[in-house]
């Protein structure tokens, strides 16, 4: 008689679900083993793809065949030692095989001018994360992947021994059903895109967040809590939130301007708050973007720069709005236009300028400078000119959250971590998984949903050929 097949349901769309789902059904095509696979979307499909759909993408590597000697030492430094050592380790040993296995589903890789200031090796996808998402969609389809979009997962669903037997769905009328599933992997973001639990561990105001992309509103920690509900464990840092500086103007995707160590930036009120040099731009955006939401007035705070910005070579690659700054050709002109008292900002400004004394030849926006203006309080540690070349700008920015740290306990296998181990067929991948404290890995976020999702994929395979 025919065997019956294996029923294995993915929940998400993005980098991390896609490529958990083309990976199980090449593991189930070369074992001989029959897999039912189907991923679960909670979105339309036109707006399907979670965060990765609108994201660069870029990927820590230093060519698609290359990752930089100590990738996951790095890795393990940027999270100040509480990080998962096994897990950035098989993160770097699996890089490489994840990104050809990418090219051969067509995806090109280019090495990007990376904004202005140096920073780690990175590679980014042709297209960026829109490619990955429809050139794995396209491949998973082809291998006979079904996809239901509007079709949100709601509760694991468990047989006896405590392991996986089914989920709980909600589809686009309401309705809800049960889906039978011998395997579960979950693919569906972190939380940000829940008021109550952006709440519940950022504190009052962290619910108004703006949200990076369109995208980034279906990531509500559905799979983080059907996980819970179960017995898995928790991990990665709960306060811990990756929030780019962006332009609230602008309607483009993650509008970002980071331009800002370049100037000074003040508060509604005309005053500084920070040292906009105290390291590259890629070490400094989250705590600045941060303090902008929690902390300043209006939760808004501008970055202030003269015309000498349009002589740095490449300036426009560190700026993603579409609108142009504020200019005006005097401070009081600048203060007008953003709402700032003018006083205060001809104050500000006037003492920058007076600590400002180093030589301007020093000022090296790719590297940071040692162009100081340490006398000041808060000082001003690196790319130190005075701002008196006009016409003067000003750039409103507030935070924007890409993603949240913590989530799901899992190893090296993917597999989601109980109190007494492994939980028997559950399996999640990218922002669902808790790994990054302190703040995140530059360039790493795709690239961790793309080799984890592929062995999510994988590894749930091998399972239900053991069952």
């Amino acid at each position: 008689m025919p065997q019956n097949p294996a029923k294995l349901v993915v929940v998400g769309h993005g980098a991390a679900g896609l490529a958990a789902a083309l990976a199980a059904a090449e593991q189930a095509q070369g074992s001989g083993l029959p897999v039912d696979i189907t991923v679960l979307e909670k979105a339309r499909e036109d707006e399907a793809g979670g965060n990765t759909r609108w994201s660069p993408s870029n990927m820590r590597l230093a060519a698609p065949d290359r990752t930089d000697p100590g990738f996951a030492d790095d890795m393990l430094k940027v999270s100040g030692g509480r990080g998962d050592a096994s897990y950035f380790r098989t993160l770097a040993d699996n890089a490489t095989a994840t990104v050809g296995w990418l090219q051969r589903q067509g995806v090109e890789f280019v090495t990007p001018l990376y904004y202005l200031s140096a920073g780690p090796s990175r590679i980014q996808p042709v297209g960026g994360g829109r490619v990955v998402v429809e050139k794995l969609l396209a491949a998973a389809k082809r291998a006979g992947v079904k996809v239901r979009y509007q079709c949100e997962a709601n509760r694991l669903v468990m047989a006896e021994g405590h392991r996986v037997g089914g989920i709980e769905v909600h589809t686009g009328d309401g309705a809800a059903t049960t889906l039978d599933a011998d395997a579960v992997i979950l693919a569906s973001g972190g939380f940000q895109g829940n008021p109550s639990m952006m709440r519940a561990h950022f504190g009052s105001g962290a619910e108004t967040i703006k949200l990076i992309s369109p995208g980034t509103r279906f990531d509500t920690g559905d799979g983080i809590r059907m996980a819970t509900e179960q017995g898995a464990r928790l991990s990665g840092a709960w306060d811990g939130m990756h929030i780019e500086p962006v332009d609230p103007r602008s309607r483009e995707s993650a509008p970002v301007v980071l331009v800002y160590p370049y100037g000074i930036v003040v508060d509604q009120h005309g005053h500084r708050f920070f040292d906009e040099g105290s390291g590259l731009m890629h070490e400094t955006w989250e705590a600045f973007a941060r303090d902008i939401h929690f902390v300043r007035s209006k939760r808004i705070a501008y970055a202030l720069l003269d015309s000498r910005l349009f002589e740095i070579d490449g300036y426009e690659r560190a700026i993603r709005s579409e609108v142009p700054p504020y200019q005006a050709e005097t401070l009081e002109g600048l203060a007008t236009q953003t709402g700032i008292p003018p006083s205060n900002l001809r104050s500000t400004v006037d003492a920058f300028n007076a600590a400002a004394t180093g030589d301007p030849a020093r000022f090296d926006a790719a590297r940071c400078d040692g162009l100081a203006a340490a006398t000041l309080q808060p000082p001003k540690s690196n790319w130190a000119r005075a701002i008196a070349k006009p016409p003067y700008l000003a750039y409103p920015l507030v935070g924007a959250i890409a993603y949240t740290f913590g989530g799901l306990a899992t190893n090296a296998k993917a597999e989601v971590l109980g109190e007494q181990g492994p939980i028997s067929g559950l399996y999640a991948a990218g922002e669902t998984t808790g790994h990054f404290y302190g703040t995140a890995p530059n360039a790493v976020a795709v690239l961790r949903a793309l080799v984890f999702g592929k062995i999510a994929g994988e590894q749930a395979v091998e399972f239900l050929h053991r069952r």
